[in-house]
């Protein structure tokens, strides 16, 4: 890495926020209109006011990357995704919360975690944040958790983390946390290799 891309990062920036209006509260999260003045006028900005997320690229002793599929209602698809869950809890920081969603959505801990990646998912339209982080040593959890709607049918796969890779770079797999995780860990291991 060269010291100019040590510099390369997104900037804070906050224009003045002359009103901030809530359009419609949701039971998940809430859409706003902010009203905001920028350069020498204003603008007016609708977007989902989000908790944030965490994800989970949880990778065992074989190197394979455990991956979920649950409905998707939004874009009608069941999706292959990495577990993951909303940072919903008063006062949780984000890796107990990515331990919390390891357990509930696929009955697992790990004895060992690290920050793999932090992106805006689509910071055009929302506030949210996910953290995603690399989980190994990954065991059975003590018991397991009961599941509803979606998560009553999600299916678990473990996969090699390279097919993985694959399946997002052919346009196989389209979920942005995934591709974003699975990239960044292979990346992170030949890293280390």
């Amino acid at each position: 890495m060269t010291d100019s891309s040590r510099d390369l990062r997104d900037e804070p920036f906050e224009p003045e926020v002359l009103d901030s209006d809530l359009v419609y509260e949701g039971r998940v999260w809430d859409v706003r209109s902010d009203r905001v003045r920028y350069g020498d006028g204003e603008i007016v900005r609708q977007y989902v006011a989000h908790t944030g997320a965490v994800a989970i690229l949880a990778l065992d002793d074989e190197g394979r990357v455990l991956l979920i599929q649950q409905y998707r209602h939004p874009i009608r698809h069941r999706d292959w995704e990495l577990p993951a869950g909303l940072l919903d809890v008063e006062g949780e920081e984000p890796l107990e919360a990515a331990r919390r969603e390891l357990a509930e959505e696929a009955d697992l801990v790990a004895a060992h975690w690290e920050p793999l990646v932090s992106s805006w998912t689509t910071p055009g339209g929302n506030d949210e944040i996910i953290h995603i982080f690399l989980a190994t040593g990954v065991s059975p959890a003590p018991s397991a958790h009961d599941r509803e709607d979606e998560e009553a049918d999600i299916r678990v796969e473990w996969v090699p983390l390279a097919d993985a890779v694959d399946a997002v770079l052919d346009g196989r797999m389209h979920n942005g946390i995934l591709t974003i995780g699975v990239l960044a860990a292979a990346q992170r291991l030949r890293d280390r290799s």
